[in-house]
Parts: C-alpha cells; sequence; structure tokens
C-alpha cells in the first residue's frame, strides 16, 4: 500500500540563469533529463497521484512528461506567483487526504533511498510537516533552517529574507517536504507575498503550522550532494560528474573494471556485466548493454549497442549496433545504425558500416564503407572496398556470400549479388552478379607506354632516374 497519497513535482521556473533556449529540466545528466531522474527517484514510492506543475516551457516539459511519465498530471502554473501558488493549483487540482510529499524538479541527484527513509520518518513521527534538510560547505543561495525549541524547526528563511544571525546558519532547505494533506490545506490559503520577491512561498507554510502548535520536524540527510539542485551550466556539470561518480562506483562493486572513472562516463540506463573491462576515455550510453568478458576502449563511444560476450571494440564509435560474441571493432572503427557483427567476426581501421549484417568469423580489416549489405559467413572484404549503396536517389543491396574474398579496391555498385567463393580482382568495378566459384574481374586492360617520363618530363628527377635505369624514347 502507497504511503504517499500525493507526489507534486515543481517545474514551473523558467530557469534564466541556464541561458538556454531549452528548459531547465529537460537538460541532461546521465542519458536522463533533470526531470526523468528526479521522477525515477520518486517511482519506488508509488505514489497514488502524482502532478508536475509547469509553467516556462511549457509545451516541450509536457510533452516530455507524456514521454516518460504518462500517468503524470501536468499542472500549469500561467502566473509565476511563487512555489505556494505552484503548489496551492496541484491542490485545487487534487481531492483525497493522506500525506502529499513536495520536491523540486531540477534536484536530480536524489535516490529513491533517501526519499523512502525521509517519508518513513515522517510518518513514525507523526508530523504534520517533514522538510529534508542537509549541512553545506557553502549554504549561499539556499534557504535556512531556524531551530527553535527542542530541536524543532521554527521557520525557514529564504537567504534574500535572512538577517545577520540566519546568513550564518549552515542547515539548509533542500526544497523536499511531506505534509499532511489536511494540514497543508487548512494553512496554504494564508500565505502572504510580503518579501523581497513579492512571492508566495511554500517555505513560510512550515512557520504557519509551527504557529499552530502542529509538529514539524527536519529531517537531516545523510549525503548532502543528494539535495544539490541546478540553476546554471556550472552546477549541470557539477551534478553531471557526482552522478558519473555513483554510476561507475555501483559497476565497479558489481564487478565491471574501469581503469579511469574519472574520464569513463556510462549513462543510467546503462547494463554492463560482471568481467567487463572499461578502459580510459570511453563514453556508454543511452540503453547499451554490454556482456560478461567484452572489452571497451580506450576512447570508444557506444549510443544504443549491444555488445556480446567475450567481444572488444577498441578506440571507435558506434551507435544503434550490435557486436557478437568474440567480434572485434576497431580501431578507428564507425558502425553507423543497423550494424551487426555476428560471432568473431571483425571490423578494422577506418572501416565504416550502416544498416548491414557482417556474418560469422568475416572480416571487413581496413579501410573500407559497408552499406546496406549482407555479408555471409567467413567473407574476406579486401582493404579499401567500397560498397556502392547510393545512386542519387534511392539505397540499394549488396550480397556477398559465404566464404567469399573481395579484392582490394574493389567498387560493388548495389544492387549486386556475390556468389558463394567467389572473388573479386583488385581494382574491379562490380556491376553485375558474380556467380558461385567465379572471380569477377570489372577493369579496363593496363597499357604501358615506353619512353613518356623521357618525352614528357624532360630534365625531372624521374627522367634522370629512368634513363640511369636505361629507359630510352
Amino acid at each position: 500500500m502507497s504511503k504517499v497519497e500525493l507526489t507534486i513535482v515543481l517545474a514551473a521556473g523558467e530557469g534564466t540563469r541556464m541561458k538556454s533556449k531549452t528548459a531547465k529540466v529537460l537538460h541532461s545528466i546521465a542519458g536522463r533529463s533533470i526531470i526523468e531522474n528526479v521522477l525515477t527517484a520518486v517511482e519506488p514510492l508509488n505514489p497514488k497521484s502524482l502532478s508536475v506543475v509547469v509553467g516556462a516551457h511549457r509545451q516541450e516539459v509536457e510533452a516530455h512528461l507524456q514521454q516518460i511519465a504518462p500517468k503524470a498530471k501536468a499542472i500549469f502554473q500561467e502566473n509565476r506567483n511563487g512555489t505556494g501558488g505552484a503548489v496551492q493549483l496541484a491542490l485545487a487540482e487534487h481531492n483525497g487526504d493522506g500525506a502529499v510529499l513536495i520536491l523540486a524538479g531540477d534536484t536530480p541527484l536524489l535516490t529513491s533511498k533517501t526519499l523512502s527513509e525521509f517519508v518513513e520518518a515522517h510518518i513514525t513521527s507523526k508530523n504534520s510537516a517533514s522538510v529534508l534538510t542537509a549541512l553545506l560547505p557553502d549554504p549561499t543561495g539556499y534557504g535556512r533552517i531556524v531551530r527553535g525549541e527542542n530541536n524543532t524547526v521554527a521557520k525557514i528563511v529564504e537567504q534574500r529574507d535572512a538577517n545577520e544571525l540566519e546568513i550564518e546558519i549552515d542547515e539548509i532547505n533542500t526544497g523536499v517536504y511531506i505534509f499532511d494533506l489536511s494540514q497543508l490545506r487548512e494553512v496554504i490559503s494564508k500565505l502572504q507575498s510580503n518579501n523581497s520577491q513579492k512571492e508566495l512561498y511554500l517555505t513560510d507554510v512550515i512557520g504557519l503550522i509551527t504557529n499552530s502548535g502542529k509538529k514539524v520536524s527536519a529531517v537531516l540527510s545523510n549525503d548532502y550532494t543528494e539535495t544539490l539542485g541546478i540553476n546554471d551550466r556550472s552546477q549541470l556539470a557539477e551534478c553531471a560528474a557526482l552522478m558519473q561518480d555513483r554510476i561507475n562506483h555501483q559497476h565497479m562493486l558489481n564487478g565491471v573494471t574501469i581503469l579511469d572513472p574519472t574520464t569513463t562516463w556510462i549513462d543510467a540506463n546503462v547494463k554492463i556485466e560482471s568481467d567487463v573491462v572499461i578502459y580510459p576515455g570511453s563514453a556508454i550510453s543511452g540503453n547499451s548493454i554490454i556482456a560478461s568478458g567484452a572489452v571497451i576502449g580506450p576512447r570508444t563511444t557506444l549510443v544504443n549497442c549491444e555488445v556480446a560476450a567475450d567481444a572488444t571494440v577498441l578506440e571507435s564509435f558506434a551507435t544503434d549496433s550490435k557486436v557478437g560474441k568474440s567480434a572485434k571493432v576497431g580501431p578507428y572503427s564507425y558502425l553507423r545504425a543497423g550494424t551487426v557483427l555476428a560471432e568473431e567476426a571483425k571490423i578494422g581501421a577506418y572501416v565504416e558500416t550502416k544498416n548491414s549484417t557482417i556474418g560469422k568469423g568475416s572480416k571487413v580489416p581496413h579501410l573500407s564503407y559497408v552499406g546496406d549489405a549482407q555479408i555471409g559467413e567467413g567473407s574476406n572484404i579486401g582493404a579499401a572496398t567500397i560498397f556502392v549503396n547510393y545512386d542519387g536517389e534511392n539505397k540499394h543491396q549488396t550480397k556477398v556470400g559465404n566464404q567469399v574474398r573481395i579484392g582490394s579496391d574493389t567498387m560493388l555498385v548495389a544492387p549486386v549479388s556475390i556468389g558463394d567463393g567467389a572473388y573479386t580482382a583488385a581494382g574491379s568495378v562490380i556491376n553485375e552478379d558474380v556467380p558461385a566459384g567465379a572471380i569477377g574481374i570489372g577493369r579496363a586492360r593496363q597499357t604501358n607506354i615506353l619512353g613518356w617520363v623521357l618525352r614528357k618530363r624532360k630534365g625531372s628527377k624521374s627522367a634522370d632516374a629512368a634513363k640511369n635505369a636505361g629507359a630510352s624514347e
């Protein structure tokens, strides 16, 4: 049974300090938007209802919510008159009693564990209101927690409105609250905007509940970094680095070797099995899956890729691709969307692939482009081979059979098929099918014009060398 009747996420702010055309809560950390990180932390609490108050960039934020949390109710705060006003709107859209959890949409480092412990502390203490607090090394910019008798919370003071003594307090308001719904409804209508911002502060609700004789407690967070909010790009980078450390640490506890965690970036949704080795300078993002025994990097980027057991991806970039068991990729390879490497296949140096399947044990060792192709098992594609798949209007497919040998510098002009066991001669342009077991030769006969250098390049070093070698006109 859910212990939270309603969760309200406040995401209506302008985010002007981000200096961006993108809504602040839509900026990304570890492959998720800021607000998605927040909602991911809330999800295990299983609130009966979820409301997100939106304002700036309304259309973009609401469209994003439809993708990541379709059951959430978006509530538009047209008049941005403060956090108190935002909560008033959310409460007006909800009927019911119980506990209401309120948090900001720009605190992506919050964890489900901390929120669960916070809710449990509130219920166990039978509070009318609880506020999650933290002790910050530098509390500048945050609201301060003013303690009363018996260490209770007397009020929360925003920095702009704090006096000299209150400014020195290092216990800050994280913006995470839980209230008894009926008690919150009773006092929130009493909020006034007699402050420096001329806004309705949700923080003032704490003082109102305290003055009514109800119990208000502060729950101190065990890790202040979880409560950090984002207002500008510097804070975005700070939170991203903290998330990077958290994700890498968990993977290492799970048996993944990360040689240099400071230069390794792994998104939150990535799945990595034990005994994977990740070398420095690597980034694994999206919904990538890495199986046991794989070796990634150094300096490798994987986006939405699957890498099977014991495969190696070295100094390469791959997106929306699958790398089979014991396959090898790199260095300096580019695997584009739709690339599928079967078991023990190889993509070597300076090779680009796209929308192609490379069969078991087949090799594209170097300096080639493979697009819109099907390559069978055990075939070898010689250096500088180009799969000519585009005629200027449409893409066409090339089929290469099993145990085929494509000579170096071959142009395979699609649509074309190379039969099982066939060869192509080096330097050929192949625009007709090559039957199984045949060799395709598509090049002009060579002609040597004797004495050309001596006649056309008289006095050159080449002419002198040719003459010394016995050449004549």
